[in-house]
């Protein structure tokens, strides 16, 4: 434990995102209370922008900040870079930011993104050949322009030596969390999270958003008789890609090619999520055992579904239902 309060960096920029800048404050402030209740040292909270002064979030507040040149990087332990809506913009607007953090981000013991913030990172080089999360509408672009980046489209965080990121706005209260976690222990992290009214901590690998949703939401209109047919027959012994071609009226070949085309993914992957999908609802909703779950969702059991959710979500089916059951 340090001996005097970390310093936590917080970077803002033209059409920054208002939760994405103030849901990770707010955790570190709350943490700084805790601490203080403790009589030991908490966080100090900069905000600063490339000149200083006053900045507009998207959201239309405006946030005052320090210039960068005014901060001492040797004091700062955390380097939080928050995401925008308009990120492609930002990236844009953002060349000398993005210089910045390319030089100076090596210097902090911590770089963090939120969010969309990701890109920036990205476009910083500090990202090259790591995995990274993102909000999951953007994982496709992130992929594309940084072939060099492992997405991860679901996890909700992603810890990578020095360099930590987060999905989606709220995501970064998540990556907060589990910051304040790391630095101080367990019994502040839930302190924080009982006064915010959140979880301590969705698994940095669950889900940020449903697969079966997002397939929908691609190109794939042409398998959708197929995804309901699927939803409601994993439990059948052959799923493989032949009978899958068969129900399409098409030829083994041609359907995984198309399937992986429109969906972007292979049948048999497609399987394995929507049984992922079909057993994490269980587990949510349902007070069936572990191995009827399983079996219910074509698993066959419960170690072969046990190894999927640690593959997926790194988590076992266990802890998922101890911690996200209704």
């Amino acid at each position: 434990m340090p001996s005097h309060p970390r310093t936590i960096l917080f970077i803002a920029y033209p059409q920054v995102g208002l939760l994405d800048l103030t849901g990770s404050q707010t955790v570190f402030w709350a943490a700084s209370k805790a601490m203080q209740e403790r009589n030991l040292p908490g966080y100090q909270r900069l905000t600063a922008s490339l000149h200083g002064g006053l900045v507009p979030t998207a959201e239309g507040l405006v946030v005052d900040t320090q210039p960068l040149h005014s901060i001492d990087i040797a004091t700062v332990d955390t380097l939080i870079v928050p995401g925008s809506p308009e990120i492609e913009r930002a990236v844009a607007e953002s060349g000398e930011l993005i210089a910045w953090l390319t030089e100076t981000a090596h210097k902090v013991r911590r770089t963090a993104s939120v969010c969309s913030g990701t890109f920036l990172l990205a476009e910083a080089g500090l990202l090259e050949g790591k995995r990274a999360a993102t909000h999951w509408a953007m994982c496709e672009m992130l992929k594309a322009r940084f072939p060099s980046i492992d997405v991860d489209n679901d996890a909700i965080f992603v810890e990578q030596e020095s360099v930590w990121t987060s999905a989606g706005v709220s995501a970064g209260i998540d990556l907060a969390l589990a910051l304040v976690e790391a630095d101080c222990d367990r019994e502040v992290a839930m302190q924080v999270a009982r006064e915010l009214v959140v979880f301590l901590k969705r698994p940095g690998g669950q889900a940020q958003f449903s697969q079966l949703l997002q397939a929908q939401a691609k190109d794939s209109a042409a398998f959708d008789e197929l995804h309901r047919w699927l939803a409601s027959n994993l439990d059948q012994p052959d799923l493989s890609v032949e009978a899958l071609a068969e129900r399409c009226r098409m030829s083994p070949r041609n359907f995984s090619r198309l399937y992986k085309q429109k969906t972007g993914r292979s049948p048999a992957k497609a399987v394995e999520i929507f049984r992922l999908e079909a057993a994490r609802r269980l587990l949510e909703d349902s007070g069936r055992n572990i191995e009827q779950i399983a079996r219910q969702c074509g698993f066959g059991d419960e170690e072969r579904m046990r190894a999927t959710f640690q593959r997926h979500l790194a988590i076992s089916p266990r802890d998922y239902r101890k911690r996200f059951s209704r």
